[in-house]
């Protein structure tokens, strides 16, 4: 390792932990100044928290969004909305308002903690100038309570350096076994491949750099191995195929893929009235084993397996693999503006747009959506309306080229996604 990346690693470790006035290791328990501190911080964030409960829920927090600290990118690889924190983008203390920042981070992770997500951090560019302090991640911790707790089911910590080590162990006695198990280091970018597509996440290009800087200290030996180049599609391969390959393949007369007919045929026969049905992710074990049948050509059968969240996250996890996403990134565009189409043309419109998919993209939208419609006529009990069903498909129909444009236009997509199930009758019956 060259003696830039000692640097960075000393002025993280060492003066943070200073400021820190972290007691021995061995010791592992909070010094007397350390408890009076914090009594007394967090008794000043919570008359914050108390002297902010007449916020219009439907602040923006513009102030605090246009650092991109959090952004939401998606779905992981096991069908869980992931949500990015970027240390490198907090601005210096005097900048950051730590508390109106605490309160976007729930404003932002209250639209998702009824859904399984996961957590990924990335910690370079956390600095003496722009960490918060020891009071605070203590409070924000306390302040995350069990709905948040829940349905986390994953906190990614890339690039950890001692200082977050040290600070987790210092963290030990508050922290929850089960929310401890939950934490997982990563060294290197590519280790997050095995969780979620990174060409799905905005990161930052000064972490991509110090990612590259550290691979590259590595001795040969000890570098990761290149990635095979991509091989040739498998004769019964499911995942990560094109339609117009399914098609072809395929013995439905209509041209559905297997994995679509399979899974949906399934969920309508027992998923229907699942509560929370396409919220919740399932075993990662049996996720790659489906896969692998699919891929291999064997039969699966979801009545044996009766498991309601296997098959639904089977399903995301297809449309969100195909090489170009179901509604194209030819109608990417028109979709991103739809918001601008008066409501009156807003049937015709969509109309014209999906005549331009290929016949393949448009008869499985048609399947999907209207299998979408008889899940969210049970949302009584399923507790899953037109917009939680777009907040939860809109990202795996349609994507950008680029993450950044993607993330962007989540919103957009979604809106449109909504009025796919709103106007179904209108749009598909005709």
């Amino acid at each position: 390792m060259d003696s830039d990346l000692l640097v960075d690693i000393q002025d993280e470790s060492t003066s943070s932990l200073d400021q820190l006035k972290l007691s021995p290791m061995e010791d592992k328990q909070w010094s007397q100044d350390d408890m009076a501190s914090l009594s007394k911080s967090e008794t000043d964030i919570s008359k914050k928290l108390e002297d902010t409960s007449h916020l219009s829920g439907d602040d923006s927090y513009d102030d605090i969004a246009r650092h991109q600290i959090l952004e939401v990118a998606g779905d992981d690889n096991f069908g869980r909305k992931v949500i990015v924190f970027n240390a490198c983008q907090m601005p210096p203390h005097q900048q950051l308002d730590h508390h109106r920042l605490l309160m976007y981070l729930k404003h932002t992770l209250d639209q998702h903690v009824e859904s399984d997500y996961t957590l990924i951090y990335f910690h370079h560019g956390l600095t003496s100038e722009n960490k918060p302090s020891l009071s605070w991640l203590r409070n924000a911790y306390r302040e995350f309570d069990r709905k948040y707790k829940k349905n986390i089911k994953a906190l990614y910590i890339v690039h950890p350096t001692m200082f977050i080590r040290t600070l987790l162990i210092l963290f030990k006695p508050i922290i929850s076994f089960k929310f401890g198990r939950k934490i997982n280091y990563v060294n290197y970018l590519s280790e997050l491949e095995d969780v979620v597509k990174c060409e799905q996440l905005v990161i930052p290009t000064r972490v991509r750099d110090y990612d590259e800087k550290i691979k590259a200290s590595l001795k040969p030996s000890a570098q990761r191995p290149m990635s095979p180049p991509p091989s040739l599609p498998l004769p019964h391969q499911q995942f990560g195929v094109s339609l117009s390959l399914l098609k072809e393949r395929s013995s439905d007369k209509e041209g559905v893929p297997l994995v679509m007919r399979e899974t949906v045929s399934f969920l309508t026969e027992q998923g229907l009235q699942t509560e929370g049905i396409f919220r919740r992710s399932a075993n990662v074990t049996l996720v790659k084993n489906i896969q692998h049948k699919y891929n291999s050509g064997e039969a699966v059968h979801f009545s044996q397996l009766e498991d309601i969240h296997l098959a639904a996250v089977i399903l995301k996890t297809f449309l969100r693999e195909l090489p170009e996403p179901l509604l194209t990134y030819q109608l990417y565009n028109d979709i991103v503006n739809f918001h601008n189409v008066d409501s009156s043309s807003q049937v015709s419109t969509i109309r014209s747009m999906l005549q331009r998919l290929p016949e393949e993209n448009y008869v499985s939208l048609k399947f999907l959506i209207q299998f979408l419609v008889q899940v969210s006529a049970q949302c009584e009990v399923n507790k899953m309306n037109n917009n939680n069903l777009a907040v939860v498909f809109g990202p795996n129909l349609l994507w950008g080229r680029d993450a950044a444009m993607t993330l962007s236009a989540i919103g957009p997509i979604n809106n449109f996604t909504r009025a796919l199930l709103d106007l179904h009758s209108e749009v598909f019956d005709a």
